[in-house]
């Protein structure tokens, strides 16, 4: 039993339209389900992807416009890093961000990956990084205007912010069965350490970079901040097994939850950042055409009955 790597990564934006201009128009990515947020019906809940919407390639979205803006700091999700085949890569999407207004904020190597880090347009913290052309299960959006070559191959990298890093670090190494790659200094004055951790088979779309500041202030989840991390278990008996075994450690999860796409359980690590567990299944494809996801409200079926209010309540998206 053994997590594959990152399933998907949520966000928070606090405004619909733009955040879907920027992710399907700059960044290239499929929006492959417009649906809400089950567990706030008021609020959209957005995912963008590969053209079929494959686990481990989804970075999603919950539109809450009136949280207040993120403030970065300890017990937090940092920088969520993307991945790209290679050097020509990184080399055509720095062209390519600044031309649409995107500042490159640093480049070079980042815990072992060479790559490029920037913000949304909400300020959230992104990075591509190159996978050295590794093997992925994404397939680039047909109608994306990123050419195929160059296009984003899924998630890369999650980073946390903690500080102190054994009570986390034990976490994922006994309990979600991670195992430490590489450990650097980031500031020797300061004392912050940047920790990597594996899952799988380790690699590109594997990894949480844990960072660990000790006189780091608190942060607080806002726009442009992420609020969880999930990731992959390939059945539902699997999962099973995944909610009993961090419920034996006294880590307050969640029962199983049907998300419809997928199911979830939920539970926090030490540090305070929320973790999910999702199985690779069904899939996004369950209730629409794979021609044509994202391009109407979704909504699971124990939702639809309650349609005419939801939409009632939902603000209008401007293309």
């Amino acid at each position: 039993m053994q997590l594959t790597g990152l399933h998907h990564v949520t966000a928070v934006t606090g405004n619909v339209s733009k955040n879907i201009h920027f992710y399907t128009q700059v960044m290239g990515l499929r929006l492959v389900k417009k649906t809400v947020n089950q567990d706030d019906v008021s609020a959209y809940h957005l995912y963008y992807a590969d053209n079929d919407g494959d686990p481990g390639t989804d970075l999603t979205f919950f539109d809450w416009p009136h949280i207040g803006r993120n403030s970065a700091g300890t017990g937090t999700i940092g920088t969520i890093a993307m991945r790209v085949a290679g050097p020509e890569a990184i080399e055509w999407w720095v062209r390519h961000l600044e031309e649409n207004g995107v500042t490159i904020q640093s480049r070079g190597e980042f815990a072992g990956r060479q790559g490029i880090q920037f913000t949304d347009p909400e300020g959230m913290s992104l990075a591509l990084y190159e996978d050295g052309n590794a093997p992925t299960n994404s397939k680039p959006w047909k109608k994306s205007p990123i050419p195929a070559e160059f296009a984003i191959r899924g998630l890369d990298v999650a980073t946390i912010v903690v500080r102190q890093i054994e009570p986390l670090a034990l976490v994922l190494t006994d309990v979600l069965g991670f195992r430490q790659s590489r450990h650097y200094q980031l500031s020797a004055e300061e004392g912050h350490q940047m920790y990597v951790f594996e899952t799988g088979e380790g690699g590109p779309g594997t990894e949480v970079h844990v960072e660990a500041r000790p006189n780091g202030r608190n942060g607080r989840l806002g726009i442009g901040g992420v609020h969880h991390i999930a990731f992959r278990t390939p059945t539902p008996e699997e999962h099973q097994l995944w909610r009993e075994r961090i419920a034996q450690v006294g880590l307050g999860v969640t029962p199983v939850i049907d998300r419809f796409y997928f199911k979830s359980i939920y539970f926090r690590v030490p540090g305070g950042v929320l973790f999910e567990i999702a199985t690779d299944g069904p899939g996004f494809a369950t209730d629409e055409d794979i021609e044509h996801l994202g391009e109407t409200l979704a909504l699971p079926p124990f939702l639809e009955a309650q349609r005419a209010e939801i939409e009632k309540g939902l603000t209008p998206i401007q293309n």
